[in-house]
């Protein structure tokens, strides 16, 4: 059976040790050298980074967020035993894990060593789909004889040369397809090198819970398991009809999944969906002017990222969390797609202000989706506001002086709530 050490990258048949460096880190599959399709997660990313830049962290329980109000961003695998999750409010973390050291993050460090890391990979395949800084799908079909090795050899000498580079360690999900790659990363990490061939798909979905799916979550789960379906097994007994007209497209899309069959390609030009900011506040507010400067601010960075990717979007969305954790999400269609902070505040406060209850507020976000080429934004006006126009003009020359003397050369004076 073909085998492979993830040590020495050494090709063997099956042998519990490495027959060169005596290793035991050996990955065995009848299918190793025949897969393709992998994704690629760095382990616990910005702790990893954390630790690799401050080694007094190395055996520490380390977690990456804000402060006690914010929520965990990611937690090492120390931190992680002791049942700390991402998203998981600060305070429920440190009563889990009070010894835990806390570090704000560093986007631009983490930013900077993604970017080596995709270099890395890009050396690998032109057909790289990164899903965030710390994780990619790779497709490697057709590279065997561009490296004169398999792609699974190749994936492994990726992650060794990111331990030996840059001192971040990642987990390897190699498979027919994206779903079972993704699956198939999460299995063995941190530093896992997990197999899934066609032939035993059906025989490992069968037992596994549909909460594995990636887009599956809590509501999710719970309608499905309202349905009756926990397992994929239980997915089985349905027709593909039936759950059309229960899930719509996500039942579409279960029916397939349950079968182990994924026809997304690895796009390497994969469309962004949406843009969002959040905020989470450093005590709980109601306090409507404050909440106006944030929806402001959240605004203008929601309106400078679509700028600096040329797109527009048609649906505005209102986050809220109140002091009692419950969520509260508002959205509305504008008639013609917008990039502007402008178009952006005056839609968010309106969904705030039709939010009925009036309560404390722990989180505000807002978010841009349905987007498209900036070149379809409106440029018309608005027939109903006279003054639309004169704003997005002052709003391209507030734009350009700032490109010219810095992001703070002009603030409005909402900002400064």
């Amino acid at each position: 059976m073909p085998s492979l050490c993830k040590s020495c990258l050494t090709t063997f048949d099956h042998a519990p040790r490495c027959p060169t460096c005596r290793s035991p880190r050996v990955v065995t599959h009848d299918e190793l050298f025949d897969l393709s399709i992998a994704h690629m997660d760095c382990d616990a990313f910005y702790a990893s980074v954390e630790k690799r830049d401050n080694p007094d962290l190395a055996d520490k329980p380390v977690i990456i967020g804000g402060g006690r109000r914010g929520v965990v961003s990611t937690a090492c695998y120390v931190a992680r035993i002791r049942g700390v999750r991402s998203a998981m409010p600060m305070f429920q973390a440190l009563k889990l894990c009070p010894e835990a050291v806390v570090i704000k993050p560093r986007m631009h460090v983490y930013a900077e060593v993604s970017q080596q890391i995709r270099q890395m990979m890009t050396e690998l395949t032109p057909a790289l789909q990164p899903l965030s800084l710390d994780e990619a799908f790779l497709d490697m079909s057709g590279t065997e004889k561009l490296h004169g090795a398999p792609p699974a050899v190749m994936l492994a000498r990726l992650v060794k040369r990111m331990q030996d580079e840059l001192g971040i360690t990642g987990s390897i999900g190699l498979s027919h397809n994206k779903f079972l790659a993704k699956v198939a990363s999460d299995l063995e990490k941190p530093r896992g090198f997990s197999v899934i061939g066609k032939a035993e798909t059906a025989d490992f979905l069968h037992d596994k819970p549909v909460r594995m799916i990636w887009g599956v979550g809590a509501a999710s789960q719970a309608s499905l398991e309202r349905a009756g379906i926990r397992t994929f097994t239980d997915l089985l007994r349905w027709e593909r009809d039936d759950l059309f007209k229960r899930f719509g497209q996500m039942g579409d899309r279960l029916y397939h999944l349950a079968r182990g069959q994924d026809h997304r390609q690895v796009n390497a030009r994969e469309p962004v969906k949406s843009i969002s900011n959040e905020t989470t506040f450093g005590e709980d507010t109601g306090d409507p002017d404050i909440l106006d400067g944030h929806i402001w601010r959240l605004s203008e960075k929601v309106a400078d990222r679509a700028k600096a990717k040329g797109l527009a979007g048609r649906v505005v969305t209102l986050k809220l969390k109140t002091d009692e954790f419950k969520t509260i999400s508002r959205r509305h269609t504008l008639h013609d797609p917008t990039q502007l902070a402008d178009v952006l505040y005056r839609e968010a406060r309106t969904l705030f202000d039709a939010v009925p209850s009036r309560s404390q507020y722990r989180l505000i976000g807002v978010g841009l989706s349905n987007l498209v080429d900036e070149g379809q934004a409106g440029l018309a006006g608005d027939l109903l506001d006279p003054q639309a126009t004169t704003r997005s003009k002052a709003e391209r020359a507030t734009d350009a002086i700032r490109e010219r003397f810095g992001k703070d050369a002009i603030k409005k004076g909402r900002a400064l709530r």
